[in-house]
């Protein structure tokens, strides 16, 4: 029988009526200062809540994980709190949402640290930017990384700990789980990489101790959550920000194996989603499926054909639509019944009110 986008699924511990996840998105609207989740996010959230299941942005774990401005935390009292107004008015509104857990890493400004470094697994430059808002001015815009602190090994089960205490802090905030972020060239895809990791202690070298940090986070976050209800994201194809390493592949499917053994309810693919990207090979996606016993979600430029396509050869068991949600909140919907697509504005992804976030109409709503 082949398996279509309209299937219910069991995601770990959470029935999914449905195969159309939304993905993570960055869009830096939380209140100020402290980066507290909100009423607007609350809104735009519950608009959604006809995904199979919502990803949310993603969220740091620390004070020391952030490095865009107006991305929200899950550290502090206050960020808990926000948290729980935004799961109550999803589920109110028959939804699942599960919290993305982030430490950027090098990926950073130095307005987020008291010395100015944002620390990674070595002292090595991404060659990237990332969005900040002056906090005199106001003023928003894209900045470069600072070359970063190395981490010391003594340091790393404090980051660890963080990990931990933010799952059972989303556990507390109402969320129905947890996605690690390990993708995207942040700090647990920093370890991952040669070209990132220049260590010579337990988290360095081969390709079994580049894995560590991965597998300890995991295990830290699938304690504190259960592991049911824990997912990771992994990109490897992505080699942006000073990620490139060719042999990524087979570390990733030696993580796998792990994650497998710790009982990860799923892996999220993120998939490269700009034109002329490198494609995931298909030697690739079935090596992970023989590696890791538990659901496979992608996402990445996915359209309804592709997402029945590659669910029907049974190498994905969830699609997440990341940009069409944000002008389609009935995203579900429009996909079941052959409705058009509305298009998001580009001004309006990062920072700002709720123009461009929770006023795009659901189909056949005035805007």
């Amino acid at each position: 029988m082949t398996t279509s986008l309209f299937d219910p699924v069991m995601l770990g511990d959470l029935s999914l009526p449905h195969r159309v996840a939304m993905a993570p998105m960055t869009r830096a609207r939380s209140t100020q200062p402290g980066n507290v989740p909100n009423e607007m996010m609350a809104r735009y959230y519950a608009q959604r809540a006809g995904a199979a299941a919502i990803i949310t942005e993603a969220t740091q774990i620390s004070p020391q994980g952030q490095g865009y401005s107006f991305t929200p935390g899950i550290h502090s009292d206050a960020q808990v709190a926000g948290w729980r107004t935004v799961t109550d008015a999803v589920h109110a509104a028959g939804g699942r949402i599960v919290l993305q857990l982030w430490h950027v890493g090098r990926m950073s400004h130095a307005i987020f640290h008291e010395d100015g470094l944002p620390v990674a697994p070595s002292a090595l430059a991404p060659d990237a930017k990332v969005w900040i808002a002056d906090p005199a001015t106001g003023v928003a815009g894209m900045a470069d990384c600072p070359v970063p602190r190395a981490l010391a090994t003594a340091e790393i089960g404090g980051i660890l700990e963080d990990f931990a205490r933010a799952a059972a802090n989303a556990m507390t905030a109402g969320f129905d789980g947890v996605e690690i972020h390990g993708a995207n060239g942040y700090l647990i895809d920093q370890f991952l990489r040669r070209s990132s990791n220049r260590r010579d202690d337990r988290y360095g070298g081969p390709r079994e101790n580049r894995i560590r940090f991965l597998v300890e986070v995991a295990e830290a976050v699938a304690a504190a959550a259960g592991p049911g209800r824990t997912g990771i994201r992994l990109s490897p194809v992505i080699t942006q920000r000073g990620m490139v390493d060719d042999k990524i592949m087979p570390t990733m499917l030696m993580a796998a194996r792990e994650l497998d053994r710790i009982g990860l309810a799923y892996i999220h693919l993120a998939e490269a989603d700009w034109d002329d990207a490198p494609e995931t090979p298909e030697s690739f996606r079935h090596a992970l499926r023989a590696a890791f016993s538990g659901r496979i979600i992608v996402a990445g430029k996915y359209d309804k054909m592709r997402a029945d396509s590659i669910l029907a050869r049974g190498l994905a068991d969830v699609v997440a639509f990341g940009r069409p949600f944000i002008a389609n909140p009935d995203l579900p919907r429009r996909l079941a019944e052959n409705l058009p697509l509305s298009e998001f504005d580009p001004v309006s992804l990062f920072g700002g009110d709720a123009q461009g976030y929770s006023t795009y109409p659901a189909w056949g709503e005035a805007a």
